[in-house]
């Protein structure tokens, strides 16, 4: 039997005095999250792990019996928000979308119970783990399909360690899309030098949700217009905090159709694992953008300096909310007469763009120009220092010497901030 080490026991203990609730488990808020995380990484003894935090997410409980980890994984429908504005109905697990992480040892003997609650067939495909070929989860190669209102279980030891993911191989194209996946972190059996303070655990996704509709559209192969993280749009992501000189890992996983370049401010992380684990160290190398393909998963690793760092796909459409496709340019045109004629058959029009894009976030706001129903402007969010005219795939790392919840937004000492002048000095070379 598989030696367990104190937090194990109590998570078992605790798991299983709420196994028939297993789907019913709320997160905790994320700043009692962040809370939490800074007593429990105090309180680790040598040779445990520190749990993962998931953005705007949960982990999956389990329980421990006869030396193996179960767990629960319902496939069903659930109401998904975006932001507010802007919801669906999408297919998920456990209530959530994506689904709740999955957290376990390398080593760990593990069951896992996955129920079809939907009205179509689903499989389960645990992507990059090593096992056997009979737990691949590919609808037609590797099993039946899992009917709906039947639970199939999958069981297997963990053979490695490192950053994977979950999500069907039936109907995959509309499932997916629909939002049916999620994370799998397997921590190393032997501790890991250096040693983690925070490890955060963000899963990127795009969805088609046309204005005026309630469900994700499966036929859209690249004119996506929400990004997400963790199933959310900027300013509704979860921001990322941490205190001053700790190890931050920001782990990464991607199934969307798309590649990101993830650009992190305010440091160079190494580039330390995947889903293959943590490479040694001789192999880590320093980046500040680094592609996560997709299929792929990525480990990002730093020491946090103080401030309010941008963390978001250097993409720029994946940074706006509902973005529109085929629509003429109208930069450097003169729209009065045209926007004359259009009010007296639409009242209360406006023409934009003449002057590029940046007050539209304005007048969205002001509710001169309302979107569609049940969609989102394509600029949200609001800093310390006016509108940050961003969406989509963006949050924020707030680092701060001492830590409890979310601290608001950075104060910068005096010295270490931008500032305008009236006038430019005199012989400035050009």
């Amino acid at each position: 039997m598989t030696k367990l080490n104190r937090r194990e026991l109590l998570l078992g203990s605790a798991a299983g005095l709420v196994t028939t609730a297993l789907a019913g488990a709320v997160s905790r808020s994320h700043a009692a999250e962040a809370a939490a995380q800074t007593r429990r990484s105090a309180e680790l003894a040598t040779g445990e792990y520190v749990p993962v935090i998931t953005p705007n997410g949960r982990t999956l409980p389990w329980r421990m019996r006869d030396g193996v980890k179960e767990f629960h994984l319902i496939a069903e429908e659930v109401e998904h928000e975006f932001a507010p504005g802007t919801k669906i109905t999408a297919w998920g697990y456990n209530g959530i979308a994506p689904g709740p992480t999955i957290e376990a040892v390398e080593g760990d003997r593990v069951r896992l119970y996955v129920t079809n609650r939907l009205r179509e067939h689903t499989s389960m495909h645990w992507h990059g783990l090593l096992l056997p070929s009979g737990m691949d989860g590919l609808t037609g190669l590797s099993q039946a399909p899992i009917k709906p209102g039947e639970t199939f279980v999958y069981e297997f030891t963990l053979q490695q360690h490192g950053t994977h993911m979950y999500h069907p191989h039936a109907d995959e194209m509309v499932q997916m899309a629909m939002g049916m996946m999620g994370m799998f972190i397997i921590h190393p059996r032997v501790p890991v030098s250096p040693s983690i303070d925070r490890d955060y655990v963000v899963l990127l996704h795009n969805w088609a949700v046309h204005p005026g509709t309630y469900r994700a559209d499966p036929a859209v192969m690249q004119e996506f217009d929400l990004w997400t993280m963790n199933g959310k749009v900027f300013p509704h992501i979860d921001h990322m905090l941490a205190q001053t000189g700790e190890r931050i890992r920001i782990r990464i996983g991607n199934l969307s159709m798309w590649n990101h370049p993830m650009h992190l401010h305010g440091t160079q992380f190494e580039v330390t694992g995947s889903d293959g684990g943590r490479l040694p160290e001789n192999l880590w190398r320093k980046e500040v953008t680094e592609i996560v393909g997709v299929g792929q998963t990525r480990d990002m690793e730093f020491t946090a300096v103080p401030g309010d760092w941008a963390f978001h796909c250097h993409m720029a459409h994946h940074t706006m909310n509902a973005m529109g496709h085929n629509i003429a340019n109208p930069i450097g045109v003169d729209q009065r007469e045209s926007a004359r004629k259009i009010r007296a058959l639409v009242p209360g029009y406006m023409a934009m763009g003449e002057d590029g894009m940046a007050e539209h976030q304005e007048h969205t706001e002001s509710g001169h120009m309302a979107g569609p129903v049940n969609t989102l402007p394509m600029m949200m969010g609001v800093g310390p220092y006016g509108n940050m005219e961003m969406g989509g795939m963006f949050t924020v790392v707030k680092v701060r010497d001492q830590l409890n919840g979310d601290p608001g937004w950075y104060d910068p000492p005096a010295g270490t901030m931008a500032y305008k002048i009236d006038r430019v000095p005199d012989g400035l070379p050009t």
